[in-house]
């Protein structure tokens, strides 16, 4: 798909625009620090857009400012006694220095055991942690994904696991192929399967358009409660990077 950006800015907001080659406008603003992008016919007046765009100004100071109000976590130095999130519960970490091989388990209710060579910085302490997170979350996938792909009525041909910075998932709709924000593994299990059926509707329907709610209203009936439970919980406090 052949996509031409611009930029439009008025009332102290600035609103990327994408020209593609779909049928209606759409208008989001992404986490975590409400970015405003608004997708449009490739041959739509530029007078058009700005005023779709200014019409929906009080949708869009309400949205970028519930984002930059969104919790963030504090800066993690990975030592002893820390909180840390997985599948949506808190957990303290324990370090622990050995000679041995790097590795991460939980124990009891609310421990994450950290093995590291006695001289680890903190960034290979967090690269320990991060490759955790992704192996736990991509085992939680596939169980996931054929449950979905069967309710849903569609079949996806690839999906993988990935930081970002702006989305918490993305579907390439003409190669079928999901993408999921590592972020994931840190929240409840019910918002990454939000995050799964959404991107798998998108193969049914590319845009977010009424159908495209249409069809998340028939496959999750409370997809809207699931999604607010997401972008309410703490974000990494670097915006999503590591």
């Amino acid at each position: 798909m052949s996509i031409k950006t611009e930029t439009i800015a008025f009332a102290n907001v600035e609103v990327e625009i994408m020209r593609k080659d779909i049928k209606n406008m759409h208008l989001a603003v992404y986490p975590p620090n409400g970015a405003i992008k608004l997708s449009v016919p490739t041959k739509t007046d530029d007078e058009v857009v700005r005023l779709f765009a200014i019409s929906k100004l009080g949708w869009i100071k309400k949205n970028v400012k519930n984002f930059k109000e969104q919790a963030r976590e504090t800066k993690r130095d990975y030592v002893s006694g820390e909180s840390h999130y997985f599948k949506g519960q808190r957990y303290l970490l324990n370090i622990h220095h050995h000679n041995g091989h790097n590795k991460v388990e939980i124990t009891g209710a609310n421990k994450i055991q950290l093995w590291v060579k006695p001289n680890a910085t903190v960034d290979e302490k967090a690269h320990v942690i991060k490759e955790w997170y992704r192996k736990e979350l991509k085992s939680q996938i596939p169980e996931l994904l054929k449950k979905w792909e069967k309710i849903i009525g569609v079949q996806s041909d690839d999906w993988g696991v990935k930081q970002m910075k702006t989305k918490w998932g993305a579907c390439n709709v003409d190669d079928k192929r999901i993408w999921l924000n590592l972020e994931l593994a840190k929240k409840p299990k019910i918002c990454l399967e939000y995050i799964l059926v959404h991107e798998l509707v998108h193969l049914h329907e590319r845009n977010h358009n009424t159908r495209f709610i249409s069809l998340m209203n028939q496959f999750m009936p409370k997809w809207r409660m699931h999604r607010d439970e997401l972008n309410s919980l703490p974000i990494v406090h670097n915006d999503w990077g590591y």
